[in-house]
């Protein structure tokens, strides 16, 4: 299985790094205490240090609202991964606890303030490419019936069949979605200025190793770029 990014995403974002941790065999049942701690902490932190206005200004939160504002998307209405799981904390709601797997990224997004997302690989048809939809690409939404098309230019992964995540990382399909009985997996970790490729290598460092403390298997980890825009992933 092949993990790319397009030269038409590369073009409009060239200081782009994309992390990507690999795990199989992993065992991904139950949930883990310690996971749910430090998820505590981090949201007793942001509540103390950020409201709604100095999120929006943000460094971390600015870039991706110009991102999605650049394919048409407006960021008042559709908000990156990460931007939502802090307004939620900012709301006085609580993470969820969703499985090993779900809570470790939640975790590692909102400490490094970067999305972070994935897909069960064994459930993923072909490769995967985070491209420039063209509009005719089919998605159903996580946890939804329905089915519906990116827009012309929208920045999405995709797999050979359909839609992986809409609006780069806005909203994530219901086929590849993990659960407790995922055993092989790949997380995206997002990384544009102010966010240095350098940091990238510690997150999925950090986040590799929290997969293998808390759900064993075997972790590989590549980053993507312009310099290296496809890996192997399975």
């Amino acid at each position: 299985m092949k993990f790319s990014v397009s030269k038409g995403v590369l073009e409009k974002f060239p200081e782009l790094n994309i992390g990507i941790v690999i795990a199989k065999k992993i065992n991904n049942e139950g949930e883990s205490e310690e996971v749910m701690k430090f998820i505590r902490e981090k949201e007793n932190e942001i509540r103390k240090n950020f409201n709604s206005e100095t999120l929006s200004q943000n460094q971390r939160i600015e870039i991706w609202r110009e991102v999605y504002s650049s394919f048409g998307a407006k960021p008042k209405k559709y908000k990156c991964s990460v931007e939502n799981l802090y307004r939620m904390i900012l709301d006085g709601m609580r993470l969820k606890h969703i499985n090993k797997v779900v809570d470790i990224y939640n975790y590692i997004s909102i400490k490094y303030v970067v999305p972070v997302g994935g897909d069960d690989i064994d459930k993923v048809d072909g490769d995967i490419e985070l491209k420039l939809a063209n509009g005719n690409e089919i998605f159903r939404e996580l946890n939804s019936e329905e089915l519906k098309n990116p827009k012309l230019g929208e920045v999405v992964y995709v797999d050979e069949k359909e839609v992986l995540c809409r609006r780069w990382n806005w909203r994530e399909c219901d086929k590849t979605k993990m659960t407790e009985d995922t055993k092989n997996l790949a997380l995206v970790i997002e990384g544009l200025p102010p966010v240095t490729r350098d940091e990238i290598e510690k997150i999925i460092s950090e986040l590799g190793e929290m997969i293998k403390k808390f759900c064993g298997g075997e972790i590989t980890a590549k980053i993507l770029s312009k310099d290296q825009n496809e890996a192997i992933i399975a």
